[in-house]
């Protein structure tokens, strides 16, 4: 079969994701983030009689997807949110991948309204479609601004952020990126050393994660993997921010057993196995290599946790 190449998207811990999805002949596996389609190139080529069906929210991503799907007849693409993936699917399947991060794409584009980096329309929809990133900065009231800011961005001068943010909305309301990465860095200033992050970066990641539920969508898309998931099958989550990770090891502890007892008078449960839904061979997360990092910057904060279903039915 001819190998297929990424279009110029580079997949995060490709290697890590490949040795723990193990994707064997036969199987089914979905990648609940199509994207750019780096994930399911490679699990594809490494598994030539294994079957991928690929989600995504994304329009532009969908129709990439139509594209693959005419080209090989062991892939499938279904648009819609992975946090619905219980719903898209129809049968039980072997692997479930997650990569949370922003593709290259969307990125790239400045169209898009996700960077701060080039100018464009402040939009932030992965779908296209419903509430952007302008109705959020332009309508909302100034505390519930600043608390998007906060619990999603870890932002500590959230409340002068939103306080600018609304002063300035009065003057014009905000219709590009630049617009809003400007008044932000008013309010914060420029960092010192050219290797410090733009001071734009957490607000720009607490808003896109409010315009597209993106903690929503990943807490239903891992409870959902308990019920679509065969005995044995794999759940694979990459995340690129703490706020995702430790909603995925917390998901991880909790559904595997691993869990603070709370008392040493507790008893300690051993047949995990028979009581809890996951299995997870490794308690740390797995993280990219200096090698990685250097030739692929997107990897620097992504991290890897996976789990083994167990034979408990839900």
């Amino acid at each position: 079969m001819t190998l297929l190449h990424d279009e110029g998207h580079i997949p995060v811990l490709m290697k890590d994701v490949l040795d723990t999805l193990a994707p064997q002949k036969g199987e089914v596996i979905v990648d609940g983030t199509f994207g750019g389609g780096g994930y399911t190139r490679h699990i594809l080529n490494a598994c030539t009689d294994c079957h991928v069906i690929g989600i995504d929210r994304d329009p532009d991503a969908v129709s990439r997807g139509k594209k693959l799907e005419a080209e090989n007849p062991n892939f499938k693409m279904i648009e819609g949110c992975f946090g619905d993936v219980e719903n898209l699917l129809d049968e039980k399947v072997d692997g479930f991948v997650l990569d949370l991060g922003v593709s290259s794409f969307q990125l790239d584009q400045a169209e898009r309204g996700f960077s701060f980096i080039k100018d464009g329309p402040l939009d932030m929809r992965m779908s296209q479609g419903g509430q952007s990133a302008a109705d959020i900065v332009n309508t909302f009231e100034e505390n519930d601004i600043a608390n998007i800011l906060y619990q999603y961005g870890d932002e500590r001068k959230s409340r002068r952020i939103a306080s600018a943010i609304v002063k300035r909305r009065h003057e014009k309301p905000f219709e590009t990126t630049l617009d809003l990465a400007n008044v932000i860095e008013g309010v914060l200033g420029r960092k010192k050393k050219p290797k410090d992050s733009h001071p734009a970066t957490r607000s720009f990641q607490a808003l896109r994660i409010a315009v597209n539920d993106e903690m929503g969508e990943l807490d239903r898309a891992m409870e959902a993997a308990i019920n679509i998931l065969k005995p044995g099958g794999r759940l694979v989550v990459v995340t690129f921010h703490s706020l995702e990770d430790r909603r995925a090891k917390t998901f991880f502890r909790e559904k595997s057993g691993d869990t603070p007892r709370g008392s040493r008078h507790m008893p300690i449960i051993t047949e995990k196995n028979q009581l809890y839904y996951f299995e997870c061979p490794e308690r740390r997360a797995r993280a990219p290599s200096d090698q990685e990092i250097k030739q692929n910057v997107r990897a620097r904060s992504a991290k890897l946790r996976w789990g083994v279903r167990t034979e408990h039915e839900s």
